[in-house]
């Protein structure tokens, strides 16, 4: 359901994140959070970086601001330093990729569920 400003004008899409370590149970904390943009399609797509974040002590990333604009776009969570620093020697996954499409007025919420050996992530609210 799109949103209106007080203007009138339909709201930018808005953005936010949570990782949790599933081994553990516990808020990925300090985990880098890179976002994208698409520039030209899927196909052949270039990504630009808009922002560049870092996981609260709660695992949250509670807004990366508004979005320019509606399209497609890309979070790269940055789980090999998140282990590394975690102590953790052996992982499948340096980094999780989630592309994703939003529309103008809407709100995201991209949830990580990370392990060494797996991952699971979902549009949550």
């Amino acid at each position: 359901m799109e949103q209106e400003s007080a203007a009138g004008r339909t709201k930018p899409p808005t953005l936010s994140c949570h990782a949790l370590d599933t081994t553990l149970g516990v808020p990925a904390r300090g985990m880098r959070v890179r976002l994208q943009i698409s520039r030209g399609g899927l196909r052949g797509s270039k990504w630009e970086t808009i922002s560049d974040h870092e996981t609260n002590e709660d695992g949250r990333i509670r807004d990366f601001a508004p979005l320019p604009e509606a399209g497609t776009y890309k979070v790269v969570f940055d789980t090999a330093s998140y282990f590394q620093k975690a102590g953790v020697k052996e992982y499948f996954y340096p980094q999780v990729k989630i592309v994703f499409i939003v529309q103008a007025g809407q709100h995201y919420h991209v949830p990580l569920l990370i392990s060494p050996y797996g991952y699971s992530t979902y549009r949550g609210s």
